[in-house]
């Protein structure tokens, strides 16, 4: 499976990966998370357990299972992380820490190497029996609710270490951390080359016309993806440049106010012809692929973000990115090189008219975005580095801080 990215990934990635999967060969390692559908997560992991498997590492993903309460804990929690004020009881605290309980009972926690990933299965911590433990946060916690993080990060101080996308998440809970930002993978469905005649059939398929230029933003509905303030940037350009807006998203199986805030989005789009608000299954990644390949302009809109693979997704199909100045956007987006950064609806509706304005402009960042993407945000990079911080791990070589990118 490595050998199918040469030519594609980094060589020294390449080089280093072979060397890291010799050293670590036949040793196990487990990764732990909330759902198999939807979301960032999810996704990296259907693609990154193979490569592992691929290097021989004896490699697990399990999911902790959960009610609705828990879930409905748990995206409170994940709010007042990005800064969303919310309330958690201490019954709901008892609640998140007697589902993991749970399902410490019935999961093997046994491995040399395990990743946590987010605050879902954080409690686990407390059924450590062996090998290294990570928690692995992808949310933006820069300014997090203190009376809804200090209670989590009690848990996360008992880890090994900690891994946090973008420098400025990291936090003082007691513990080694490391700065890895997620990655896309070039040869999934998602990201492959598609001929121009599949791109057109999926959009026919979805109604969607080709002879105008289209605006699209692909994420979850998510407040904090700001899908609303991405209407009304693209009714102000309209005004001056005919085009229409596609908003593609696909549920969550641990996000339980998805569904409301779709409804929100399709109310404020009401029966606008040119709006379309697609809700996809999970596991839609050829018809992604094909809108983000259709479209003129990407956006990833964000109030907070973690990351946004939907940004090096667009960029990795040389589209130019308008992105919100928030998270981990910054890391993938050069400002005026591979896309601009916005604060406002007002910002984004200025950027999405000079790039429909400008063809070679916008044909130039994509160009530009697109290495960018090659070099930083394969997933073999990604892999890459997990195993560097086992490896470092194991062998006391890990410091107070550490950077991968």
């Amino acid at each position: 499976m490595i050998s199918r990215y040469a030519g594609i990934s980094p060589k020294g990635d390449l080089i280093l990966l072979g060397r890291l999967g010799e050293k670590l060969k036949g040793k196990s390692f487990l990764h732990v998370n909330s759902t198999k559908e939807g979301g960032g997560v999810a996704e990296i992991l259907h693609r990154m357990v193979p490569i592992m498997a691929d290097l021989g590492v004896d490699v697990r993903w399990e999911t902790i299972e959960g009610d609705e309460f828990f879930f409905d804990i748990t995206k409170r929690i994940h709010n007042a992380l990005q800064g969303n004020q919310e309330t958690i009881t201490k019954s709901m605290w008892q609640h998140h820490f007697e589902v993991n309980r749970k399902n410490a009972e019935t999961m093997t926690l046994d491995a040399d190497m395990v990743l946590i990933h987010d605050p879902q299965p954080a409690p686990l911590i407390k059924f450590k029996k062996s090998g290294r433990w990570v928690w692995r946060c992808h949310i933006d916690v820069s300014n997090p609710v203190k009376e809804i993080s200090t209670p989590l990060f009690r848990y996360c101080g008992k880890f090994d270490a900690a891994v946090f996308s973008v420098a400025r998440f990291a936090k003082a809970i007691g513990i080694d951390e490391f700065i890895i930002p997620p990655a896309i993978d070039p040869l999934s469905e998602k990201n492959i080359e598609l001929p121009d005649h599949e791109v057109r059939d999926i959009l026919h398929q979805f109604n969607i016309p080709s002879d105008r230029p289209i605006i699209l933003q692909v994420s979850r509905f998510d407040r904090f993806k700001d899908p609303i303030g991405v209407i009304e940037a693209f009714r102000i350009v309209r005004k001056y440049n005919d085009c229409i807006l596609v908003l593609v998203g696909s549920p969550a199986t641990d996000d339980p106010e998805g569904e409301l805030v779709l409804q929100e989005v399709r109310e404020h789009a009401a029966s606008d012809e040119d709006i379309h608000v697609l809700l996809l299954p999970p596991f839609s990644d050829l018809h992604i692929n094909a809108f983000q390949r259709a479209a003129t302009v990407v956006l990833q809109k964000s109030l907070k973000e973690g990351f946004g693979l939907t940004v090096s997704e667009a960029m990795w199909k040389g589209k130019p990115v308008i992105g919100g100045a928030v998270g981990g956007i910054p890391l993938q987006i050069i400002h005026s090189v591979t896309g601009f950064l916005v604060h406002t609806v007002e910002g984004a509706a200025f950027r999405i008219r000079q790039l429909l304005n400008n063809p070679e402009m916008a044909k130039r960042m994509g160009e530009q975005g697109r290495e960018h993407v090659r070099k930083h945000f394969l997933i073999t990079r990604q892999v890459r580095d997990y195993l560097s911080l086992w490896y470092a791990i194991e062998n006391g070589l890990n410091g107070q801080r550490g950077f991968f990118i």
